[in-house]
């Protein structure tokens, strides 16, 4: 898990919302590690690493890339 914290706001019609915080209550998550858990993928799905996650080279070796701002 991440060391540091950082905010997000983001806006969102209400009624998602309340689905979205229903959804998460009955799957016993909160918002924010459904939140984090899709960032991560998006990030993964584009081929986009930061700093806490290395990527793997061909050699089985690590790489940290330049973080994205």
């Amino acid at each position: 898990m991440e060391q540091k914290t950082a905010r997000l706001t983001v806006l969102i019609d209400p009624s998602k919302k309340q689905a979205f915080e229903l959804l998460c209550a009955r799957q016993d998550r909160t918002p924010s590690q459904v939140v984090r858990q899709l960032i991560r993928e998006y990030l993964q799905k584009h081929g986009v690493d930061y700093a806490n996650n290395p990527s793997r080279r061909s050699d089985g070796s690590t790489e940290l890339k330049e973080p994205v701002k």
